[in-house]
């Protein structure tokens, strides 16, 4: 999301470590840059002069000028004030403790993500032990109510049984008795949105807030429609006093302005971002780690975090062991590939690994479709031929190509970058690197 808003940051860095020493004159110059790239990241004009204003005292301070490495010390101070800007820590859902049940109250207008949204934090509640109940309150758009269905269908999450003709606010209070007869202790309610603001749909989620008095009111904003998201959450949180945002869509192509201003606008914090369709495509936002990835620096915690939900960790010490002895195999090949992808999308997680930059990404050419015809490849192998490669002749390497619906070039080509691999890691395990992410991600 944040790619040209990276590199044109980057540019202006690498411009201010070619002086030996900063001055006014050249910190200045840097800050106009950063000012424009700011603003056509569609960035709140305001937020902008605010943000510059406190990069420019910070960073003509004595102990900056005379720093041995007055470059790097910019970018803290920049950094510093992109955390400061989004909002200094996480921020997570702030049930009260006790049996409840609570109520998330869900608003936003109409296609920016709320029903999808629902889905993904009964996801985040389930992992975190607790028992959501999903409340289709939206009476005014059916596709709404058999979203949530299918969408509690698919989690394994009740879903309280809404009858059109009934009363949004009476959903809710048969909804939050309904939680306390069954022991559901989080209500996520799915209200009513339009195209646009009226007085009508406030009304009813001012009513709503009155008779619930929910613990949380999250507003789901577009990140795909920039400052414009940013004036709809400030009229919601006027109206209604919102806890916090969500961001929907940050996996698209926007620019960034909504993450880097929503916060500074409205003074409520982001809480979660959603990266895509899945439903554990919800993340906890870190304005810090965000920062670091805006400025090209990476986010490892992420990564880790990532990889810890995803690798088997005693699958992962077999491994090791395997290719320690050299015993790296075709089914461990795909077994690798198979985790990876539980990962999400290759092009995000490289992106978060420190000096990987947006050019460096682009060399790289990761396209999650070939992993897949990779990947089936293998899977239309049997077992001993993954277990013993050697076996793979030209009349079986046929059948596995039209098993899995691809060429016998192909089934070369994955298997020669398999013999690639299994030779990079014997060399990790002496030591010595090598070049394994152009052979992983460039099939």
């Amino acid at each position: 999301m944040f790619e040209n808003l990276t590199e044109k940051l980057n540019q202006t860095f690498k411009r201010l470590k070619g002086h030996g020493k900063l001055s006014e004159q050249n910190i200045q110059e840097a800050l106009k840059e950063v000012r424009i790239t700011l603003l056509e990241a569609d960035v709140n004009f305001k937020v902008v002069k605010e943000f510059i204003e406190g990069v420019r005292q910070k960073s003509l301070g004595q102990e900056v000028l005379k720093s041995l490495t007055p470059a790097q010390q910019f970018i803290k101070i920049v950094k510093d004030e992109l955390i400061s800007l989004m909002g200094d820590k996480e921020n997570h859902l702030s049930l009260v403790a006790g049996k409840g049940p609570h109520s998330i109250m869900v608003v936003g207008l109409q296609g920016s993500g709320k029903t999808t949204t629902i889905g993904k934090l009964a996801r985040v509640l389930l992992d975190k032990n607790h028992t959501p109940f999903l409340v289709p309150a939206d009476v005014y758009r059916p596709a709404a109510i058999e979203q949530l269905k299918t969408l509690g269908a698919q989690l394994g999450v009740a879903v309280y049984e809404t009858d059109r003709k009934q009363n949004p606010i009476d959903i809710c209070k048969d909804a939050l008795n309904v939680a306390v007869r069954k022991g559901l202790n989080v209500l996520l309610i799915d209200t009513a949105g339009r195209w646009h603001i009226d007085e009508e749909l406030m009304v009813e989620l001012k009513n709503i807030k009155e008779k619930i008095n929910p613990q949380e009111i999250l507003f789901i904003a577009d990140a795909m429609t920039g400052q414009e998201a940013v004036n709809v959450a400030t009229s919601f949180d006027e109206m209604l006093d919102i806890n916090g945002v969500v961001l929907t869509k940050m996996d698209g192509d926007a620019r960034g302005g909504a993450a880097l201003s929503i916060k500074a606008v409205t003074k409520k914090p982001i809480k979660f971002v959603g990266v895509g369709e899945k439903m554990d495509a919800l993340e906890v936002f870190y304005p810090d780690r965000m920062a670091s990835r805006i400025l090209g620096m990476g986010d490892v915690l992420s990564l880790i975090e990532k990889a810890e939900d995803a690798i088997d960790a005693e699958e992962a010490v077999a491994l090791e062991k395997k290719i320690k002895k050299g015993g790296f195999t075709l089914e461990d090949f795909r077994s690798v590939f198979q985790q990876i992808k539980k990962m999400g999308p290759l092009q995000d997680i490289l992106g978060m690994i420190p000096g990987v930059n947006n050019k460096a990404l682009k060399s790289i050419q990761v396209d999650d479709k070939k992993l897949v015809r990779m990947e089936a490849i293998l899977n239309s192998m049997t077992t001993k031929e993954r277990v013993h490669p050697s076996v793979l002749n030209g009349s079986r390497r046929k059948r596995i190509a039209k098993g899995s619906g691809t060429s016998v070039q192909e089934v070369n080509k994955l298997i020669k970058q398999y013999m690639q691999t299994r030779k990079m890691m014997k060399s990790f395990s002496k030591g010595k690197m090598g070049n394994l992410g152009g052979v992983l991600f460039n099939p």
